[in-house]
């Protein structure tokens, strides 16, 4: 992030010239239970990540990585920072009014509100911490269609003076935004949470979201598949709210998202490969990726480790996880992204030449929910994996 003085993220990537710790394995001196996922990483970076100069790095190390409380008082120090930063503060600025006519290119782009404030939220903003936010959830507790769905008012060729779009790419972004931000309790969130719950149908892989028409527009989903992308978000969404308000089988839902890793030699879900560029984080990330799928399936370890799992979805879930670390952290334990999404230079995970901070813990973060499979992982060999369909036979091998 670029503050008055310089780059944070540069004096962070520096702060600590030795580079990370060696990882301890399990049952290592300073490996519990709970640090079993240390094991994963060629390095444990938890102290240079302490000692970064870059605030959401340091809040999420604090609260993800190393467990203290909200109210701890080096969190809510951390927390200050994040607020502080003038990055954080050039981000929300560039949110876009809510409802206004939007040009918008995909839902995986940076216009797309949801993934600006999805990115905030990461990062350590929450619920009351900036009034522009607040206003942004406001106009989309608004901004629904004649049924009531949350919609996006975007423009396109069909519709140049804009129209609204509820999509399922559309409202369950939204609806996990209003959660994360404070809002699962107003009537209308609720009300959308039931329809999507309700949304869920067996499609020809398994328990999923489909691809649902909107106002004669159907995107790119083949009728009967499920779509990666709305089954990962509205799994992310269900993982955040009350037991009582998430539909019946989910942890079979989360179970059959496996199950396009588990297939990719034979079959490809229209437009969502699994290759390089899949393992190959972009960051930040905002769409169907490696990080985002063990991110979201971490969350439901029934799925992968529970009695039901099977030993092809314990397997599929250490290779994903294998492949995380494999494609995207270095040999001292960080992460220098090497993909990146265009006006994000400013920020450490903007820029591919030297470690960032935010990617660095965004990464060990998602990683610390698989403590559980840490040997599982390790055995992985990702060069021994076959490629997706389409490709050569054997996957492309990790940067060297």
């Amino acid at each position: 992030m670029t503050g008055s003085d310089g780059p944070h993220w540069i004096e962070g990537a520096r702060g600590a010239p030795e580079g990370p710790s060696r990882a301890e394995g399990p049952g290592g001196a300073e490996a519990g239970e709970d640090d079993r996922w240390v094991a994963i990483l060629p390095a444990d970076p938890r102290p240079w990540l302490r000692a970064s100069d870059e605030p959401a790095a340091r809040w999420i190390a604090l609260t993800a990585l190393d467990g203290r409380p909200l109210d701890d008082p080096d969190v809510r120090a951390a927390h200050a920072a994040v607020l502080a930063d003038p990055g954080t503060r050039t981000l929300v600025d560039r949110i876009p009014a809510w409802g206004a006519p939007l040009a918008l290119p995909g839902h995986d782009s940076a216009l797309f509100a949801p993934n600006l404030l999805e990115l905030l939220a990461e990062m350590g903003v929450g619920a009351g911490d900036d009034t522009r936010i607040e206003a942004t959830l406001d106009a989309m507790l608004e901004g629904r269609t004649a049924d009531g769905r949350f919609a996006t008012f975007a423009t396109s060729r069909v519709t140049p003076d804009g129209a609204w779009s509820a999509l399922l790419c559309d409202t369950h972004a939204i609806t996990a935004t209003l959660v994360r931000f404070g809002r699962g309790d107003d009537p209308r969130v609720v009300a959308e949470l039931e329809r999507i719950a309700d949304g869920v149908v067996e499609t020809s892989s398994g328990r999923a979201w489909p691809c649902v028409p909107w106002g004669g527009f159907r995107g790119p989903g083949r009728k009967g598949e499920r779509c990666p992308q709305v089954t990962l978000e509205a799994l992310r969404l269900f993982s955040m709210v009350p037991a009582v308000r998430r539909p019946a089988r989910l942890d079979d839902v989360a179970r059959d998202a496996l199950r396009p890793w588990r297939e990719r030699a034979e079959t490809q879900p229209y437009m969502f490969g699994h290759g390089y560029r899949f393992k190959t984080v972009k960051w930040p990330s905002f769409w169907y990726d490696v990080l985002r799928t063990v991110q979201t399936l971490g969350a439901y370890p029934a799925a992968w480790s529970g009695p039901a799992a099977t030993p092809e979805d314990r397997r599929a879930m250490a290779e994903l996880a294998a492949c995380l670390v494999a494609y995207n952290v270095g040999a001292d334990g960080t992460v220098t992204p090497r993909s990146a999404m265009r006006g994000f230079d400013a920020w450490s995970f903007g820029q591919k030449k030297l470690p960032s901070p935010y990617a660095t813990a965004r990464v060990a973060a998602v990683l610390r929910l698989l403590g559980g499979i840490a040997d599982a992982i390790r055995a992985v060999d990702v060069t021994t994996l076959a490629s997706s369909k389409g490709g050569s036979g054997t996957p492309r091998p990790p940067p060297g």
